[in-house]
């Protein structure tokens, strides 16, 4: 039985769109989309190989972006052949360098955005999705979602839908010959989504034609546009809340722009009746994200420490290769034995990482360090209480045991740039180091560099421009080794507080 207890809260601005799921009263996720810097995930382009390189199995893609595009061998249309002498199972891919050839033209999709230095993730096994079904058109299976568990109904879903691709192949037939377009190849396979178990046929049915017309549109822009083109784009992010994020669960849509809510409606009405009723005009005099402290909640997201009802709290560091998170006790001295402290900080622990990995959106290797805990039974129930918070994520996730050393290891696809990444930019005093060296290192540092420049030049003086701190303590507690130095290279050493960002530059002037 599905619990109405969530809210979806959309903020729109010009330049903006933010989106906060929050359930319980707690927000669960944060998306935003951002008009200079929107996903392109999904989309399809007509994109030109620029670069074949055999090495890596790979090449990159012009498809008029910023970057080119990455494009590996397993993500193109040449399926994997057996391999003789092999297991069963085992595949060998035709070498990417006879497939294709630089300058050739090719239909592909975004899968991963372009993530720091690195260009877009694409695949030529390209997909539409609908609001019940994914079009396959360079495939002819028909999949279900294992989330229809009912085998009697996942058999009624696939035939009906092999016999409307089918009608929608035949229609598409005719119509091409009828208006002298390119008729389509095969019917194409899909991918029934968790919202069609309950379907109608006439749904069913629209959806496929929706999906056979989109597909129409992406062939004949491919065969009439030059190279690089965007053939489709997928949709916003407000309109994929009613595709994709709107569930049984789901108690509300609460949109604070009228014209986007009335827009919203008329999509909703075409493509997702289902949510429609459940999109509201929000009109009142507070901010919408202030209704449940949405602000303060992803300003929390973006530090360190993450506090526990408890008294414990989290540790989360991100890096590019991984996210590491360390529980401590904090102050939560509650439980009478030491052992049931650990274990009831180490539960509440397990469902704040979970909504903090969602909120944050970390991705890729993530290292979890709780609380030793020497029973095995507790083990147990953290990694059970770990798994039932993270079966609500969107995202695929997999979850190791303890390890040895007592690390839950587990990794959670990369879909999109963490929340820190979208909303900050590297500090420009510490270069994202997230420290400084110390005033003194850098006195001493001084001093070495004053040295050095006495070995290689003679001026009359040397005049040091730096931080306040640093000058400070080079004429206060380390003014001797100052002077022993002035006296050393025989030469006047000045310093003066000169006004820096960092505490790390300075400048030593001949004079």
């Amino acid at each position: 039985m599905h619990t109405e207890d969530q809210d979806i809260l959309i903020h729109w601005a010009p330049h903006e769109t933010r989106v906060a799921v929050v359930e319980k009263g707690l927000v669960q996720e944060l998306h935003v989309e951002r008009v200079v810097n929107r996903s392109w995930v999904g989309n399809i382009y007509l994109g030109r190989v620029t670069r074949v390189l055999p090495g890596m199995q790979s090449a990159f893609v012009d498809v008029g972006l910023e970057r080119a595009g990455f494009l590996h061998v397993a993500d193109l249309l040449d399926a994997p052949a057996p391999q003789p002498g092999n297991s069963p199972g085992a595949t060998a891919a035709k070498p990417i360098e006879h497939q294709i050839f630089e300058g050739q033209t090719l239909v592909v999709q975004v899968l991963k955005d372009p993530m720091g230095s690195k260009g877009a993730r694409l695949t030529a096994k390209v997909s539409v999705a609908g609001r019940l079904l994914v079009f396959l058109p360079h495939d002819e299976h028909i999949g279900v979602s294992q989330k229809i568990a009912d085998p009697a109904q996942r058999e009624r879903l696939r035939e009906r839908v092999a016999g409307l691709s089918q009608a929608a192949f035949e229609e598409a037939l005719r119509r091409s010959s009828r208006d002298g377009l390119t008729p389509p190849s095969r019917p194409g396979g899909y991918i029934l989504r968790t919202n069609a178990e309950d379907a109608s046929d006439e749904a069913l049915a629209d959806d496929v034609a929706y999906l056979q017309r989109t597909w129409s549109d992406v062939r004949q822009r491919a065969h009439s546009l030059p190279a690089p083109a965007c053939l489709y784009t997928d949709l916003n992010l407000m309109q994929r809340v009613l595709r994709d994020f709107c569930g049984p669960d789901t108690a509300s849509i609460r949109v604070d722009s009228h014209l986007q809510f009335e827009a919203l409606q008329a999509f909703g009405q075409t493509y997702t009746p289902g949510a429609v009723g459940r999109l509201q005009h929000y009109s009142g005099d507070r901010p919408i994200f202030d209704l449940y402290q949405i602000d303060e909640d992803v300003g929390r997201a973006l530090g360190r420490r993450v506090e526990l009802k408890s008294g414990g709290y989290l540790v989360v560091d991100q890096t590019e290769a991984m996210t590491t998170v360390d529980v401590n006790t904090g102050a939560f001295v509650g439980a009478r034995r030491l052992e049931d402290t650990l274990f009831k900080t180490n539960l509440e622990a397990a469902g704040a990482i979970a909504r903090q990995l969602r909120l944050r959106n970390s991705g890729g290797i993530i290292v979890l360090d709780f609380i030793d805990m020497q029973r095995e039974e507790h083990r147990e129930a953290v990694l059970r209480e770990l798994r039932r918070h993270l079966a609500r994520d969107r995202v695929k996730t997999f979850i190791s045991g303890f390890s040895p050393l007592g690390l839950v290891e587990m990794t959670r696809k990369r879909t999109r740039d963490t929340l820190a990444h979208t909303l900050c930019e590297p500090c420009a005093v510490c270069q994202g180091r997230g420290q400084l060296k110390s005033a003194r290192t850098v006195a001493y540092e001084i001093l070495r560099e004053v040295l050095r420049e006495a070995r290689q030049f003679d001026p009359e003086r040397f005049e040091v421009l730096a931080h306040a701190d640093v000058t400070e303590l080079l004429l206060g507690e380390e003014s001797q080794h100052l002077a022993g130095l002035s006296g050393f290279i025989g030469k006047p050493v000045a310093v003066q507080a000169h006004g820096v960002a960092s505490l790390e530059e300075y400048e030593i002037v001949l004079v």
